[in-house]
């Protein structure tokens, strides 16, 4: 047992690196660019895969609920991994790397923003739609882990978690996406 002791105080210790690695100038760039949003009425975007795919709707519940309910005012926040007709229409039709950039064709217009969570950076799904995004005049932010890939080329802005473990971006993503709503639900002037 002494063993998974200093197995699970290596991990946390090394989660505790990534978390503090978190760079909060570009997280307060992105709520500055969320405030705007709210301000202008502009819809909010978000998706990733797997954990990513989980931490985008958990991000969206939050933002939607959480915070809008704290500042009186509501976020248009849609994560586009939640509608299950939506994915499986588009994956069977065209393909599974079309499954977000499909959506936005309907739903994303000139000044919204669209935010996509990787931890690799080049899953081909989200970078189709950053790519459609920023032909399409949307804001695009992208969270990623160190390898960055091509979503953080194609993204005006890059939020780079220094670390490659999966499990460890996920967690220091999900600790930006808290961030965020809570600077929001806690802060509520923000939204003035």
């Amino acid at each position: 047992m002494a063993g998974m002791k200093q197995w699970l105080a290596q991990y946390v210790q090394a989660q505790k690196a990534a978390l503090d690695a978190i760079p909060l100038a570009a997280v307060a760039q992105l709520i500055e660019k969320l405030r705007v949003a709210l301000r202008e009425g502009r819809q909010i975007f978000v998706f990733g895969n797997g954990g990513s795919a989980a931490n985008a709707s958990h991000f969206a519940t939050d933002l939607g609920k959480l915070a809008s309910d704290r500042i009186g005012r509501r976020f248009r926040v849609l994560s586009l991994n939640d509608n299950t007709g939506w994915l499986t229409a588009l994956a069977n039709d065209y393909a599974y790397a079309e499954v977000f950039a499909g959506q936005l064709q309907n739903y994303g217009q000139p000044g919204d923003l669209a935010l996509g969570l990787s931890v690799s950076g080049d899953s081909p799904n989200c970078v189709k739609a950053l790519e459609w995004a920023r032909q399409h005049g949307l804001h695009t932010v992208a969270l990623v882990g160190a390898r960055r890939g091509r979503m953080a080329e194609i993204a005006e802005q890059a939020i780079v978690i220094n670390e490659t473990h999966y499990g460890r971006v996920e967690d220091a993503q999900m600790g930006i996406c808290h961030l965020v709503c809570y600077a929001f639900a806690e802060k509520p002037e923000l939204a003035d």
